[in-house]
This record gives C-alpha cells, structure tokens and sequence, in this order.
C-alpha cells in the first residue's frame, strides 16, 4: 500500500511538474502593452462566420442581427479592439450602393435587400462596445463565372465589363486599366462618404494567383511604355493604394487603411519565400507602400509556422517604417478538418510577436476564435490579452490631443455608481481604475473598458471595483488621449 502511495504521489508531482511548465511555457513572457491592434476578421463570403440565418422574413432578419451581436459580445469580452468586417466581397456588397447589387450572403438571393442596412448595425453595434470597424473590402477579384447571370442590373459585367478579365473561373478587375482604380476608389469614397468605419481594409490588392497566365498582354501593350512587365504590374497595384488613400483621407483623414499582403514580403538572404511572395509573385510592394505612407498599418497573411514564420515577421517588422505590423494568424489551421496544428503552434507565434515589438495580431477567422478552438479563445482572454488595450495613434496624421472630458455628475444609489461626463466631439473614453491616486493611465493594467457613452455605471454587490479611484480620458479618432 506505501509503495503503491508512494508512485501516485511520485506521478501526481510529475502531472503538476508538467502543467506548471505548460504555464510558463505558453503564459506570455512580455506583460500585454497598452497600445496593440487586436483584430479579427468576420468573414461574410457564403456565410462563413456570419450571418448564418437569411433575412428572409421579418423575425429571420431580427435573428440575422442577433447572431452578429452574439459574435461581438464574445469578442469584447476577449479584449479585441478591431473587428475587419467583410463589406465588399465579390463584386457584391451588404449594404445599399449605387455600386454593386447585394451580396448573396444576406438573404440567399443576389441583389435583394435584407431589409436593413447590415454594415450600419455591425458600426453601431461594434462602436457601442467600444471596438473599431473596419470596412474589409476585396478589390481585384470579381465574381465567379458561374455567378455572372444571378448578379443583376448593377453587376460589374454591365455596368464596366470593359474592365473585367476572365482568369480561370472568375472575372477580375484588371489593374492595368486605367479606370479600374477609379472605380475602386468609387467604392472606397461611397463607404467612407456613407459609414462611420474607422478603416478601410484592403484584401487581395494583388495579381491573381498564376499571375504568368493573367490575361493583360493588351493591356501591357498600350499601357505598359517602357516598364518592365513586372514593374508595370507593381505600379499599377501601388497606383490603386495610393487613389483610394488619397481619397479616404480627403475625407476623413482619421480613417485608416490598411491590406493583407502575402505573409512573406520576398525572398531574404537566408530564408527564401519558395515562389509565393507579396512583392515577384503578385507585385504587392506592401513595403514600399508604408515607406511612401499610403498605408496606415499592415496585416501580412502569415498562415504559416517555424521558419515560414518567424524570419519573415522580423522582416516585416523590420521594414514598418514606424507604422504598426499585424501579423494575421492562420487559427483555422487549429481546426481537426484544417492541419490539426497544436494550440502551441499559435501560442508561441503569438509570444514570439510580444517579444519582438510587433503592434498587434488578427486571426482568421471569427468562427474558429468564438468556438474555442483548441482552446484559443480561453488563452487570449485568460492569459494573452488580460486587460483591454488601444489602437497605436496614428501621429502621423494628428499628434493633438483632445479636449478632457468634463465629469457633470457622480450619482450613488442604494447598489449603484454612476459617472457621467459632456461629451467631447468625435471621441470614445478610456476608463481607467486604481486603488492608488492619482490613477497611473500609462499601465495598461488599470484600463477597465473604451466606451463610446458619456456614461459608466457599475453594481457594488458585484463589481470587482469597489474601492478603486476612476480616471475617465478621451480618446480622439486618431488614437490620441486627452489629459
């Protein structure tokens, strides 16, 4: 019996040995910073990640909605700050444009209105959690093939089919053509015009893959002059960022735009990208772009791990030109249907990017965060992000600093506080909290929420701030705070 106690405990240690050394292996090295873009992609194409239902009767599109707010919540709780919804998808839109007919994903139908303005609810609905949308767009694809008929009257193939290429199984936009710019550009200015978004994000901005077989030699002939084919290619995908940049900023300066490049840049001297980069395979000079400043911040698609990965993040990283890298993570590779990766796989991408200074990360996609994935959804919000964080400023736009809000009243009932400021123009609030005074606002630790109300209440019984000094500062739509 002693023996036999003797091996259990003897076991029992070794168990307790190995999950504390899971802990320190996978608890993050770097404490959370105050300042990291936390984002994720809410896919629309097909119904990936929302919506589920069709809004195809009154109660079915009440329960569109809800399935939206269910797929925020989570992502508040979690501590995301950045949600890249799926606006444009191909040649479709979910929203109402004088453009693009509506996407089928809404009510089953091509060009059939939900009832509703779904991209105004998802900014209401993201903004009233205190989080950023950004309106995520892909530029050059079209539709499919199979798709041309079901589109409607406002279908690119009738409205500018002078613009269109068939590749393979879909119709692309060819960037060659000097009024396919525009015409993105036109989209870009109806959203931004329009909608409250805090960005413009860009996807596939970029040749099609098998770019050799694209169909542009026309195209090259009267407008390529004396560029190289490949140079020609790059130029025209950069004159596309750098319209549309314009144009968003001549509207609204604070909006920020940003792309998914490929998640390797080019080959580097050790490490090669074996055939699948951003700039020689489908003339993305991504770099380039935030050396010229025409982009804000970048989410390389780096579905990838070990030395596919972490070289190429220090590249990247390395070549920011001061404006944040957001490597985004391939976390439906975590799937059992997917590669079946192990959630160390993520975890120590994830611990790798703290420690070398990277300004955030955004995992694709939403389902596969919300579902829990090998547990990724308990990580981050346990462990990874503990606290809520800020989008880095963009000081390169504005470094002012707006007004302080004014608190008009402080109201305690039998069981409940209530703090309420005037409200400062185009502002959210950061609400901080400390046992200590004054509130140090520079630990992230003390960051209790972003809000975008002129109001914060909370229940004694329950809350976990009884005793604490709250600091409420504004938050300016270039990410600057107040005093």
């Amino acid at each position: 019996m002693k023996k036999y106690l003797h091996v259990l405990f003897v076991a029992i240690l070794l168990v307790m040995a190995q999950f504390s050394l899971a802990q320190e292996l996978f608890s993050p090295a770097h404490p959370a910073p105050k300042y990291e873009v936390r984002g994720v992609w809410i896919t629309t194409l097909g119904g990936l990640d929302w919506p589920k239902t069709k809004a195809t009767s009154p109660a079915r599109r009440e329960q569109q909605k809800q399935e939206l707010c269910q797929i925020l919540d989570q992502l508040k709780a979690a501590n995301i700050n950045t949600v890249l919804f799926q606006t444009r998808i191909r040649g479709s839109v979910i929203y109402p444009s004088k453009i693009e007919p509506w996407d089928v994903s809404l009510t089953g139908q091509f060009d059939k209105d939900p009832g509703y303005d779904p991209l105004a609810f998802a900014i209401e609905e993201t903004h009233r959690r205190g989080m950023e949308l950004h309106a995520w767009v892909v530029t050059v694809p079209g539709f499919k093939t199979k798709d041309a008929g079901k589109m409607g009257a406002k279908s690119l193939l009738k409205t500018h089919p002078d613009l269109l290429k068939k590749h393979n199984d879909m119709y692309y936009l060819d960037p060659g053509l000097p009024g396919s710019d525009d015409y993105l550009t036109n989209i870009c200015k109806e959203i931004v015009g329009r909608y409250d978004v805090d960005g413009i994000h860009f996807d596939y901005i970029r040749y099609p893959e098998n770019a050799e077989s694209f169909p542009d030699a026309a195209t090259y002939k009267k407008y390529g002059g004396k560029q190289s084919k490949t140079d020609w290619r790059r130029s025209n995908i950069t004159r596309m960022v750098s319209k549309a940049h314009k144009a968003v900023k001549a509207l609204k300066p604070w909006v920020r735009l940003s792309c998914s490049p490929v998640g390797k840049f080019r080959d580097m001297r050790r490490f090669s990208s074996y055939g699948w980069n951003a700039y020689a395979a489908v003339y993305q000079d991504a770099q380039g772009w935030l050396r010229q400043g025409i982009m804000d911040l970048l989410f390389p698609m780096m579905y990838f791990q070990g030395n596919h990965f972490y070289p190429f993040a220090v590249d990247w990283q390395e070549n920011s030109y001061g404006r944040p890298i957001v490597p985004g993570l391939g976390i439906y590779f975590l799937s059992p249907r997917e590669k079946d990766w192990d959630l160390g796989i993520i975890q120590r991408e994830l611990c790798y990017m703290r420690q070398q200074g990277l300004q955030g990360q955004a995992y694709f996609r939403s389902q596969f965060l919300t579902d829990n994935t090998k547990g990724l959804y308990d990580y981050l919000k346990t462990a990874y992000y503990p606290y809520p964080a800020l989008l880095p400023p963009m000081t390169w736009e504005s470094s002012t600093r707006p007004a302080a809000p004014v608190v008009k009243e402080e109201r305690t009932g039998p069981t409940t506080v209530c703090l309420r400021w005037e409200p400062v123009k185009d502002c959210r609030y950061v609400i901080y909290g400390s046992k200590e005074l004054p509130v140090d606002t520079s630990d992230p630790a003390n960051i209790i929420t972003v809000t975008s109300q002129c109001e914060y209440s909370y229940n004694l019984l329950s809350s976990t701030l009884l005793g604490l000094h709250l600091t409420v500062k504004s938050l300016d739509r270039y990410g600057n705070e107040s005093e």
